[in-house]
């Protein structure tokens, strides 16, 4: 349901767009960055508008192939590009990786817990954990490759809630429905007065975000100019400004 009120949404936008407006269909967890970058890009190109979707990767992904108009794709991590790469959605040479993260685990704010290890998760007073779906949701991904690595997942699988983004998990962690939850190092800052980082979680596989305009763009040109802008230095420091490391 709600992937497909997403794409309704989208479809809807686009109705309203101009030959200047870009669509940007972004990972949740780039949210609060990609708002910032999408303003100082607007004021860098005189008459452009950038238009933003904002969910999980996965998500993105299936709206982007069945035809919502959207001319640039960033994903939280490279799985989810590569779909959209396999289903030939992507301009060709577009594709980049532009930034980096980590994933952390959280508790709320008020919790008494202190966690040192994914171990402690097994613990009696941890009944409830949440983490994006590992179906589809890149930062399930990162978790369960790390608790399958730490030998913990078959004990902890039965206690996850999973959110439909990094950014609901997010929030059931800051509102106490959950004991703890995994998200990226970014997002904590999002809701610094309801959670806390209890420790990062190592990760096999690096965190890094890619982002490339689409084949289908209705504005190509709009579309790569936005990617660059990404990737320069003024973009760049926008992201570094909500945690978000070099790629």
């Amino acid at each position: 349901m709600l992937k497909k009120l997403c794409l309704v949404t989208l479809l809807a936008t686009a109705g309203l767009a101009n030959a200047a407006d870009i669509t940007v269909s972004a990972a949740a967890s780039l949210t609060n960055a990609f708002r910032e970058l999408s303003q100082a890009y607007e004021a860098a190109h005189a008459g452009d508008k950038v238009l933003l979707n904002f969910a999980a990767s996965d998500a993105l992904v299936q709206q982007i192939s069945k035809g919502a108009p959207v001319d640039v794709f960033a994903s939280a991590d490279q799985e989810a590009m590569d779909k959209a790469e396999g289903m030939k959605l992507l301009a060709a040479g577009s594709r980049h990786n532009f930034v980096s993260n980590s994933v952390v685990l959280i508790t709320p704010s008020t919790s008494p817990l202190a966690l040192k290890n994914l171990g402690d998760l097994r613990g009696a007073d941890i009944k409830r954990i949440t983490t994006g779906n590992p179906a589809s949701v890149p930062i399930g991904r990162y978790t369960k490759q790390a608790l399958e690595k730490a030998g913990v997942w078959s004990n902890v699988e039965t206690k996850f809630i999973f959110g439909a983004s990094v950014r609901q998990s997010l929030d059931y962690v800051a509102r106490g429905e959950v004991d703890a939850g995994f998200v990226y190092a970014t997002d904590v800052g999002a809701q610094k007065d309801k959670v806390k980082a209890q420790f990062t979680v190592p990760t096999d596989t690096p965190v890094t975000y890619p982002i490339s305009a689409l084949s289908g763009a209705a504005n190509a040109k709009g579309a790569r100019q936005f990617v660059d802008f990404t990737l320069s230095s003024t973009g760049q420091a926008i992201l570094a400004k909500y945690g978000f490391g070099r790629p």
